[in-house]
């Protein structure tokens, strides 16, 4: 089994009811994974987006770069009991998701990999393991170029997100 990384914007509405209605919460994930699986949105136009197994090493790259928001985990909890793959999922506000969109936008892949010696993921067991190869880092630039547009489109949405590991 895989550990991924989960997105899902909702508007200040949904977060509030998600906040207090946990269980709707996981039933609205489903159903808008279950709706955009087969219609594929790009980043921008999605509701639903995942960094797939790339999340550790983005949480990595990203704590080196001492980034403003944890986008990796969320940042205020809720659903506390819940499991919903790894542990209970977080969320972001509107104003934490514009910072990160600017964040992200300002800080290019290529400024987040420079000077990063594999050895370095490997030390610090990065998931999923076997970072070997120089070139192992360029592995994570498509699911960091996705994260980017769709903290944008979110930020420009003034929405809200929900993050959780699966």
């Amino acid at each position: 089994m895989s550990m991924i990384g989960e997105y899902l914007r909702v508007t200040a509405a949904e977060l509030d009811r998600a906040i207090q209605d946990p269980d709707w919460a996981l039933d609205f994930v489903e159903a808008v994974q279950d709706a955009e699986e087969e219609s594929e949105p790009a980043p921008a136009e999605a509701r639903h987006f995942s960094t797939y197994k790339t999340w550790d090493l983005l949480r990595f790259l990203l704590a080196r770069a001492e980034f403003p928001v944890n986008v990796i985990h969320g940042e205020e909890p809720f659903a506390e009991d819940e499991d919903w793959g790894y542990g209970p999922p977080k969320y972001l506000r509107p104003e934490r998701v514009r910072l990160a969109a600017e964040a992200l936008r300002a800080t290019s892949y290529a400024q987040l990999i420079s000077g990063v010696d594999p050895a370095e993921l490997s030390s610090a067991e990065v998931y999923p393991l076997g970072w070997s190869e120089p070139s192992s880092l360029e592995w994570g630039r498509p699911w960091y170029d996705g994260l980017t547009q769709f903290f944008e489109a979110v930020a420009r949405a003034d929405d809200a997100m929900l993050v959780w590991l699966d």
